[in-house]
């Protein structure tokens, strides 16, 4: 019989988001007349803006036709919707062959661990979303740094520790805690891959929630970063493609390997190889996202969700002292000290019927931490908020 992949073996022994649905269900089935609120899973609620949906509908009634229909379309994606990001999102500050249309950044993050390969050291904020971690250790990095991401540190954490580090992956606005890199701090990184010889994976999913000056919007609003920076993006937030699936990863010319090839030409020829191309009725959709109706549909998601978050940080602060994030993001980081994260999660299961997401899921610094969602509608997180009362 085959062999098992050894890496495989590296992974702790459940996902995380599977054990909390395990954990839920357990509590469900002695509590069956528990109403429980959702506030784990980073999951959009509201519905598509109408003008994104009726794009998609279009273009699927036009492969319905002999004249519309198309197969397979480019690997790299469709090039109108590779210019539209281009000039909408990064002001033709590239051109369109450096961005490369995914079905998603968990996607693209995935194939971006393949593609570098193993033996690599790695560094990962702490705490960092799982996937970073797993992905690392599936595709065999030789060594896992952790970067711890507190507040005693503003959550920026001391980079002297991934000296000697091949990748470091940040994600800001961050995944779990919520904190935003200041321009300060994106300067500080890039000058830090710059002498370390390192390349930066920078997620910036969570970035439309940005809302005020003196936070960079992409990791190339920064001078240098086209040198040692990979941006992965998604249009999962940004419209609420989370079940649609369309994403973008920006792979500037100017990125070089420490032997001076381009890594940009061996990123198109892997993409080649491994995908056929995201969606066609994705794009149609994506596109229309990008226009200034669909942008200002987009906004208006986001102050849905960021006003949400406010409601909810207001009620929570009734019964923890210290809780972050919420400006710049969707997600709550609650601080409890002294007390283990899965305990947590249990006590606001069984004393509020609140899902929340135990910080020690994502890394040894979010032990004493529970991530609270925004993403659910109005109702339910004015009933949350209610709880805290009770």
């Amino acid at each position: 019989m085959l062999r098992r992949n050894p890496t495989l073996s590296r992974l702790k022994g459940g996902y995380l988001f599977p054990e909390i649905e395990k954990r839920t269900q357990a509590f469900l089935k002695c509590n069956p007349d528990a109403k429980l609120i959702s506030l784990g899973i980073g999951d959009t609620t509201l519905p598509l803006p109408p003008l994104i949906a009726e794009a998609m509908a279009r273009k699927a009634l036009e492969l319905a036709t002999v004249q519309g229909y198309r197969g397979y379309g480019p690997e790299e994606g469709l090039q109108e919707l590779r210019e539209a990001i281009a000039h909408t999102l990064y002001g033709d500050s590239f051109s369109f062959e450096e961005i490369f249309i995914s079905d998603g950044a968990g996607s693209d993050i995935g194939r971006l661990q393949a593609f570098l390969g193993g033996g690599l050291k790695v560094a990962l904020q702490d705490p960092v979303y799982p996937v970073f971690l797993d992905g690392s250790l599936i595709f065999d990095a030789q060594e896992v740094r952790f970067l711890p991401c507190l507040p005693e540190n503003n959550f920026f954490p001391d980079l002297s520790r991934a000296q000697g580090c091949d990748v470091l992956y940040f994600c800001s606005p961050n995944n779990p805690t919520g904190a935003a890199l200041s321009y300060e701090e994106m300067k500080e990184l890039i000058s830090f891959a710059h002498r370390n010889r390192s390349l930066i994976v920078f997620d910036a999913a969570y970035v439309p929630f940005v809302q005020r000056s003196g936070f960079p919007r992409s990791i190339y609003d920064v001078e240098g970063a086209s040198e040692v920076a990979i941006e992965v993006n998604s249009f999962s937030k940004l419209v609420g493609f989370t079940g649609v699936r369309l994403g973008w990863t920006v792979v500037p010319k100017a990125l070089s390997y420490r032997g001076g090839e381009k890594i940009h030409a061996d990123w198109r020829r892997f993409i080649q190889t491994f995908f056929n191309g995201a969606s066609r009725l994705a794009q149609a959709g994506g596109l229309a996202a990008l226009t200034p109706l669909g942008r200002a549909a987009s906004q208006k998601n986001m102050t849905y969700y960021l006003k949400n978050a406010a409601l909810l940080k207001e009620g929570l602060q009734k019964v923890v002292a210290r809780v972050y994030g919420g400006e710049h993001s969707p997600y709550l980081w609650a601080h409890f000290p002294k007390k283990k994260a899965w305990d947590l999660f249990e006590e606001f299961l069984t004393q509020f019927h609140l899902v929340t997401i135990p910080g020690s899921g994502f890394g040894p610094s979010g032990e004493e931490f529970l991530r609270l969602s925004a993403f659910g509608s109005r109702d339910s997180v004015r009933e949350a908020r209610a709880r805290f009362d009770r």
